[in-house]
C-alpha cells in the first residue's frame, strides 16, 4: 500500500494499478451508463422521428392492405340479418335482431375500415427504407430497456464483487488504523472470513425461506449471486490469511489491535451478534444487504462519482486551480478558509464528501503545508474540504434523501443548504483566524494580473466541459441537474482527461491516446478500491440499521407522552450525531428514513427542517471520533507518520487541532440549524 500525498501532475494512482481490474470496471460502469442514459436516448429518438416523419407514431413499414370491404350496401345488409333470424324456442331470452343496433354497427365498421385504409395509405406515401431502418432501432431500443429492467442488479452486484475483491486483495478496506504486524494482518484477515462466512450463512438461511414463497424465483436468483460474492471474498481472505506480504514484520496481539479489523467488519459482527443471539432473525443480515439490490441505481450512481473523483486526480485540474489564488501569497489561515470555501462545489460534484478527500486531498494538504500551515491546521482543512459541500447542489445525499422521503424536495434542500454552508464556512473562517493569528493576506504588487493570468490555462478546460455537456443535452434532450450528474459527469471527466493528456504532461514516447488509456486506467483501479471499500460499509450500515428497525429503541427514544418538539430535537440531534459517528451517510440516510424521521415529523417537526438538520449531523459525526471517516480518508492520502507527527508537539489545541476544530465548527453550527428554525414554527 502507499499511503502518500500525491501533488504531480498527472499523479500516479494511489493503489497498486490493476489494469485488467481497471478495463473491467471501467466497462462496467460505462455500460450502467449507457442503460441510464438509454430512457433520454428513446425519448430522443421518438422526438427525431416524429420531427422528421409527421405522425411517425402511427406509421408502420411493414403495414399490409386491409382485408376490409370499404364499400356496402348497409340497408341491404340490415334486411338480410333480420330475415336470418330464427326464433329459439328453448332461449327463454331470446329476441328478434333490432335493425337500428345492426345499422349502427355496420356504419361505425365502415368508417373503421376507411380508416385503416387510410392509414395504409399513409403508410405507401411516408414509409421510406429510411423510416424502417429508424423504425427499427427505435423500437429495439425500446424492446432492449424492457428486456432488461432487471439487468442493473446484476451490473451492480458484478461492480461490487470486483472492486471489493480488489479492496480485499490490497488489504484496503476502511479501518481505524493499519496492521503494523503479522498477527495484527492476520486478524483482520480471520475477522474477514468470518464475517464474510456468517453472511453466506444468512443468505442460505434466507433462500431455505424463498423456497416455500411462490414467486420468488427472482429474488432468490439474486440471493444466489451474493451468495457467490461473500464465497469469493472468503476465499480471499483465507488466501491473504496464510500468506502475509513479506515486508510486515513479526510481533504480537496488543490492546489497541482490534482498531485493525475493518469498520464492515465491526458493523456486520454487532448486526449478526443481534439478528442470530437477541431476535433468532438468522436472514436478518442477509435481507438487509439485500436491500441494495432494490436501490443498485443509486449506488451505481456511486461508483460513477467515485469514478469522477479518481479521473479529476489524474488531471492538473486542481493544480490549476490553486494557481490562480497562489499569486497573492496568502497566510495559512486565510488560504485555509479560501479552500473551504473553493472546495465545496466540487465536493457537491463529487456526490460524497469523502470521495473529494480521496480524489485532491493529497495536494489540498501539500499547498497548506507549503503556505506555512502545521499539520493539525492541514489536516483538519483536508477533513473538511470534503465535508461541507454536502448541502449544495448536485450533491448525491440530498437527491437520495429527497427519493426516499416525498415530503421534502431536492430545489428546497439546496436552498437552505446553500445558507447552512455559508454559515459553517464563515465560522470556520472565523475560528481559524483567531486561533492562529497572522491571518491578514499582504499580495505582492501585481498580484490580480498574475491571478487573470493564471485563468488562462483553465480556459480549454472549461470550454470543453461546456461542450460535452451541450452536445450531451443536444444528442441526448438530457439537462445537466442533480439527477443527470452522475451519467454526465464522468463523461466530461473523461474528455478532460484526452484535453490534459498533451505534450506536456506525458511522457516522450508515449502518444495522447496511450496516455489517455493509461490515466483511465489508473483511476479506474484506485476506483475499485474505493468503490469496494465504501460499498461495503454502507451495505453493513444498512444491517447495522436493522437494529434499529427491528428493536424498540425508536419507541423508547420517542415515546408517546413525548409531545415537546424542543426535546424531540434534541434528541434527534444527539441521535443523528451518534448515527453520523459510527455509519456511512448513504447507509444512515436510509436508516433514518426508516425509523427515526417519520416519528419526528409526527411530533411536530417540520420535515425541511428535519432533513436540514440530519445532514449536518452527518456532517459532525463523520468529522467527530471515534470512527471519524473524513479523518480516515485523509490519512490516507496524506500518510499516517503525518497524522503521527502532528501529534507530537504545540498546546492542547495545537497537538489536536484536527479533531477540535471541526467539531468546533460542525458543533454550534448543529445547535444553530436545529434550533433556531423552531423559534418560528413551534413556539
Amino acid at each position: 500500500m502507499n499511503w502518500q500525498a500525491l501533488t504531480a501532475p498527472a499523479a500516479r494512482a494511489l493503489y497498486p494499478v490493476h489494469k485488467v481490474h481497471g478495463a473491467i470496471l471501467l466497462l462496467l460502469l460505462f455500460v450502467t451508463l449507457l442503460l441510464g442514459m438509454g430512457n433520454s436516448l428513446h425519448s430522443r429518438l421518438l422526438w427525431v422521428g416524429e420531427q422528421t416523419w409527421p405522425n411517425y407514431y402511427l406509421l408502420n413499414p411493414d403495414a399490409v392492405e386491409p382485408s376490409c370491404r370499404m364499400e356496402m350496401d348497409v340497408e341491404a345488409e340490415v334486411r338480410k340479418r333480420v330475415d336470418a333470424y330464427k326464433p329459439d324456442p328453448d332461449d327463454l331470452f331470446d329476441s328478434p335482431p333490432n335493425p337500428q343496433a345492426i345499422r349502427t354497427s355496420l356504419e361505425r365498421n365502415l368508417a373503421l375500415c376507411a380508416e385503416s385504409h387510410a392509414a395504409y395509405q399513409n403508410n405507401l406515401e411516408h414509409a421510406t427504407p429510411a423510416l424502417g431502418v429508424f423504425k427499427t432501432v427505435e423500437q429495439g431500443l425500446a424492446s432492449f430497456l424492457l428486456d432488461n429492467i432487471e439487468l442493473t442488479k446484476y451490473l451492480f452486484i458484478a461492480i461490487f464483487a470486483m472492486a471489493a475483491a480488489v479492496a480485499a486483495l490490497d488489504a484496503d478496506h476502511i479501518a481505524l488504523r493499519l496492521p503494523r504486524n503479522r498477527s495484527e494482518w492476520r486478524l483482520s484477515q480471520g475477522v474477514q472470513f468470518l464475517v464474510n462466512g456468517m453472511m453466506v450463512f444468512s443468505m442460505d438461511a434466507y433462500l431455505g425461506r424463498l423456497a416455500s414463497s411462490p414467486g420468488a424465483e427472482s429474488t432468490a436468483t439474486l440471493q444466489h449471486a451474493w451468495t457467490g460474492v461473500f464465497g469469493l471474498f472468503m476465499v480471499i481472505n483465507a488466501l491473504r490469511f496464510l500468506k502475509v506480504p513479506e515486508h510486515i514484520r513479526a510481533g504480537g496481539l496488543t490492546l489497541s489491535s482490534g482498531l485493525v479489523v475493518p469498520l464492515y467488519c465491526t458493523m456486520g459482527l454487532i448486526a449478526m451478534g443481534y439478528f442470530f443471539f437477541v431476535d433468532g432473525y438468522a436472514s436478518g443480515l442477509a435481507i438487509y444487504f439485500g436491500m441494495m439490490s432494490n436501490l443498485s441505481s443509486m449506488f451505481i450512481n456511486i461508483g460513477l462519482y467515485v469514478l469522477v473523483g479518481m479521473v479529476l486526480k489524474q488531471t492538473r485540474l486542481p493544480e490549476l486551480l490553486l494557481n490562480v489564488i497562489k499569486p497573492y501569497n496568502l497566510p495559512a489561515p486565510m488560504l485555509a478558509s479560501v479552500i473551504i470555501f473553493a472546495t465545496a462545489f466540487p465536493t457537491a460534484f463529487t456526490g460524497a464528501s469523502g470521495i473529494f478527500i480521496l480524489a485532491v486531498g493529497g495536494v489540498v494538504y501539500d499547498e497548506l503545508r507549503r503556505a506555512g500551515a502545521g499539520r493539525q491546521l492541514a489536516l483538519a482543512t483536508t477533513a473538511m474540504s470534503g465535508s461541507l459541500g454536502v448541502v449544495l447542489n448536485p450533491c448525491l445525499l440530498i437527491v437520495v434523501v429527497a427519493a426516499l422521503n416525498k415530503e421534502v424536495t431536492t430545489t428546497e434542500m439546496y436552498d437552505w443548504g446553500f445558507w447552512v454552508f455559508i454559515m459553517s464556512a464563515s465560522l470556520f473562517s472565523i475560528i481559524v483566524c483567531k486561533t492562529e493569528g497572522n491571518w491578514r493576506p499582504r499580495p505582492a504588487p501585481g498580484a490580480f494580473r498574475a491571478s487573470l493570468q493564471q485563468l488562462k490555462p483553465l480556459m480549454p478546460y472549461v470550454a470543453l466541459a461546456v461542450a460535452v455537456i451541450f452536445t450531451i443535452y443536444v444528442v441526448l434532450g438530457l439537462s445537466f441537474n442533480e439527477y443527470s450528474a452522475p451519467m454526465i459527469l464522468p463523461l466530461v471527466m473523461l474528455a478532460l482527461v484526452f484535453l490534459d493528456a498533451d505534450s506536456s504532461s506525458r511522457e516522450d514516447n508515449e502518444s495522447r491516446i496511450q496516455a489517455f488509456w493509461g490515466r483511465s486506467c489508473a483511476a479506474a483501479s484506485d476506483s475499485a478500491v474505493h468503490i469496494g471499500a465504501l460499498l461495503a460499509l454502507i451495505g453493513f450500515s444498512i444491517c447495522l440499521g436493522g437494529i434499529l428497525e427491528r428493536s424498540d429503541i425508536v419507541h423508547t427514544l420517542f415515546p408517546e407522552h413525548l409531545t415537546s418538539p424542543w426535546l424531540a430535537m434534541l434528541v434527534i440531534v444527539l441521535l443523528l450525531t451518534v448515527i453520523g459517528m459510527v455509519m456511512d451517510p448513504f447507509g444512515a440516510v436510509i436508516l433514518v428514513s426508516a425509523t427515526v424521521a417519520q416519528p419526528a415529523i409526527q411530533l411536530g417537526i417540520d420535515p425541511l427542517h428535519f432533513w436540514i438538520v440530519c445532514l449536518v449531523a452527518f456532517e459532525l459525526g463523520y468529522l467527530s471520533p471515534p470512527v471519524a471517516l473524513n479523518h480516515l480518508l485523509t490519512r490516507q492520502v496524506v500518510g499516517e507518520s503525518e497524522v503521527l507527527a502532528a501529534e507530537r508537539v504545540g498546546s492542547f489545541w495545537h497537538r489536536y487541532e484536527r479533531l477540535l476544530l471541526p467539531i468546533a465548527v460542525m458543533g454550534p453550527t448543529l445547535l444553530l440549524v436545529a434550533f433556531v428554525p423552531m423559534l418560528f414554527y413551534a413556539l
